[in-house]
């Protein structure tokens, strides 16, 4: 597959990081990050960042947290509107490639190295490793999961909303769970207890079933559990019951023998205690069904970088694809 040089980028809620890359490799040296409050869109930061480095792409490819459709993308949480057509104007590029945050991160897992990942649950080995199925599962500002297919050298991401399917009970104390988010905050959907805020839904019911306490935001309620606080405890527990569930139902729908990843913001603090919260028992927790579970191995993905390596890899394949 042809070299080439490109420009890729990742928006997220606060800041656009941008970086250039050679192939599949993306230039550490060359990432840049911009605020998104001071800027009115990607094109005036494609612009500064390119006039800085005195480059000329040939592709781009950008990734943001909103829906794709047709060459435009809408950001759920920014008021901007990135048309690819606008940003091969501004950039030159003749290729310009969209895709979702989730769908870079699943584009990122054939591109990071065993350093980026760390083992929560140690599955079997795939029986058929190139074309075994993907899973990323993300959990940060919102929530949503990615499977990963590997065809013919071909990587398909399809883009999905999956952190609103219906939230489930198994006790009755999530069944008052529901009841609560329902009256609080509409449908109680998964996201709205497995998310940033929904870590922030479960403490404040917590504090309802306790008949007192502050409400706390998310980062102020790991502080909490890192003190060993007994409200914040609970939470973090019921929180991991909610991840493990939703991560083996989505396992039991795409069959991921080529492993599960987690990401997200919320994850990569909440990730490495896991296992100490519960979260292979309320994998497991699949009736008969239990031994099946074990066959997935379940990663904790680490790497800060992973979309830029997604939207490199991506376009690597879109580029050798074309020509």
């Amino acid at each position: 597959m042809k070299q080439f040089k490109a420009v890729v980028a990742d928006i997220g809620g606060t800041n656009t990081r941008v970086a250039l890359t050679s192939g599949t490799h993306v230039r550490h040296d060359t990432i840049r990050r911009f605020r998104n409050c001071e800027n009115s869109g990607i094109e005036p930061i494609l612009k500064q960042y390119l006039a800085e480095l005195q480059e000329q792409p040939e592709a781009v490819c950008i990734d943001m947290a909103g829906p794709v459709h047709e060459g435009i993308g809408t950001l759920t949480n920014l008021d901007w509107r990135i048309d690819s057509t606008s940003v091969a104007e501004t950039t030159g590029a003749k290729t310009v490639a969209l895709l979702n945050d989730m769908q870079a991160m699943g584009h990122a897992l054939a591109h990071i190295g065993p350093d980026s990942l760390q083992q929560l649950l140690p599955g079997l080995p795939a029986s058929n490793t190139e074309m075994a199925v993907r899973l990323v599962v993300n959990v940060g500002t919102g929530l949503n999961m990615a499977p990963v297919y590997r065809t013919g050298g071909h990587t398909s991401v399809p883009p999905a909303e999956a952190g609103h399917v219906s939230l489930p009970a198994q006790t009755a104390q999530e069944l008052r769970l529901l009841e609560w988010i329902a009256e609080s905050h509409g449908t109680p959907s998964f996201e709205e207890a497995l998310s940033g805020r929904g870590l922030e839904h479960v403490y404040a019911f917590h504090c309802k079933e306790d008949g007192a306490g502050d409400l706390l935001e998310a980062a102020q309620i790991m502080r909490a559990y890192g003190e060993g606080q007994d409200r914040a405890i609970r939470t973090l527990r019921m929180f991991t019951r909610f991840a493990g569930r939703y991560a083996s139902d989505l396992a039991m729908i795409t069959l991921p023998f080529g492993g599960i990843y987690l990401v997200g913001g919320v994850m990569s603090h909440v990730g490495p205690h896991l296992l100490d919260l519960g979260f292979a028992e309320a994998f497991a927790d699949k009736g008969r069904f239990s031994e099946f579970m074990a066959q997935f191995p379940v990663h904790l993905m680490t790497d800060d970088y992973a979309p830029l390596a997604g939207c490199a890899g991506h376009l690597s394949e879109k580029m050798g694809l074309d020509g």
